[in-house]
């Protein structure tokens, strides 16, 4: 047996033997999925179980050096990890900002003092993080923000407000595009972290039209920050901003990946609507519209692991993100579409028992955020023409 071969025995052997049955099945609500942090409250006792060991082993954040509560596997040893729990589908044990988003920001422009400082507790989930980017009048333009960071001493004093802050009600720290300088609009930006307990900090939620508020507005009051908390240069915070929305449209468009196999789809439509004498589902346009799915699920699955295996041997595209971002958010956006129209008027219950509060209808309105958040789908679109079709005038 070559060495990858051992190392996927022994990750089998050892996912079999740790990861809770009930771990294995499939997240029925937001509360089955484990975001940590300090006022993070277990589902159940088998939540907090395959957390505890997943952490203690580093694989949580599999190919993170060891020494920041990483693994330190492999590009190929990461994947056979992968593959291994989709195997006994096996829950991923955290979710986390701080994993998807500020850790390869941290690992590649943090000192090594804040490496050890905010990396660990990332990966053991001891500290949930959100995103401080957005403002009011600075989205789609978000070089356009201005919340201010003006040096004290040794800190900064911070003020104004962010919009669209993913939990930030719920979040221990965050990370903050602040302007330091108004010479120019990119070159003016740093990169700032702190405690969202810290004084000044306020958020006050936004509701959506599925009922629910996972954004917020976050508003900074003479908030003072220490400029050890600086990330990179000062000024020079458009640079991990960057390459940190790199791989937050990564992220997004793991969305996309979540339609491998339309297994669950199949099951809501012949439940609603039924067999024809073939055996086939009854309704053949549905049928197709679901074939078509999967098809196009497939490949998008083929392309993440294609882009995934590029981008850790350093030869992916910079604009390959956007690509994925947008077509893993189109494909998320079908594949609620797929499950209201599998659900028949069942789909549509809003608030009752047996639909579980209108999970299949509020998570199909969720999706109408997708091609918003990260980037919208025009400014992907956009970037993919310029930097990728390399198409005139673009």
């Amino acid at each position: 047996m070559s060495d990858l071969d051992t190392f996927r025995a022994d990750t089998r052997a050892w996912l079999e033997a740790n990861c809770p049955p009930e771990m294995r099945e499939p997240v029925r609500s937001d509360a089955d999925i484990c975001w940590g942090g300090r006022n993070f409250q277990p589902s159940s006792p088998a939540q907090k179980q395959w957390l505890d060991r997943m952490a203690e082993r580093g694989w949580t954040v599999p190919d993170w050096p060891t020494e920041y509560g990483g693994g330190g596997l492999s590009a190929e040893q990461t994947k056979i990890l992968r593959q291994e729990m989709a195997a006994i589908r096996a829950r991923n044990p955290l979710n986390s900002f701080g994993i998807s988003m500020l850790g390869p920001a941290l690992l590649k422009y943090g000192t090594k003092a804040q490496k050890l400082e905010h990396l660990p507790p990332i990966a053991r989930g001891e500290i949930r993080w959100c995103q401080g980017y957005s403002e009011p009048n600075a989205g789609s333009d978000l070089a356009g923000l201005q919340t201010s960071a003006v040096p004290d001493g040794d800190d900064y004093i911070v003020n104004g407000q962010k919009v669209w802050t993913s939990y930030a009600d719920k979040a221990d720290w965050i990370f903050c595009l602040v302007r330091t300088s108004r010479e120019s609009k990119q070159g003016g930006i740093s990169f700032l972290l702190f405690d969202m307990e810290t004084a000044g900090v306020s958020t006050k939620p936004i509701l959506l039209i599925s009922g629910y508020s996972p954004f917020c507005e976050t508003f900074f009051d003479d908030v003072r920050v220490p400029k050890a908390n600086r990330i990179h240069d000062e000024n020079k915070g458009w640079d991990v901003a960057k390459y940190l929305l790199g791989h937050e449209r990564e992220m997004i468009s793991g969305m996309g990946l979540g339609g491998r196999g339309a297994n669950p789809l199949v099951a809501g439509a012949i439940a609603t609507i039924g067999l024809d004498a073939d055996g086939r589902l009854a309704d053949p346009l549905l049928r197709a519209s679901i074939a078509l799915f999967e098809v196009r699920a497939q490949a998008f699955g083929a392309m993440s692991e294609r882009f995934i295996d590029e981008l850790k041997a350093g030869r992916a595209h910079p604009a390959q993100p956007s690509m994925m971002k947008y077509y893993g958010t189109e494909l998320n956006k079908t594949r609620h579409e797929l499950v209201m129209a599998a659900g028949g008027s069942d789909a549509l219950e809003w608030e009752s028992e047996r639909s579980n509060g209108g999970a299949v209808s509020r998570g199909w309105l969720r999706t109408k955020g997708n091609s918003i958040e990260g980037g919208t789908s025009e400014i992907q679109l956009n970037i993919i023409a310029k930097r990728i079709l390399e198409l005139p005038g673009a």
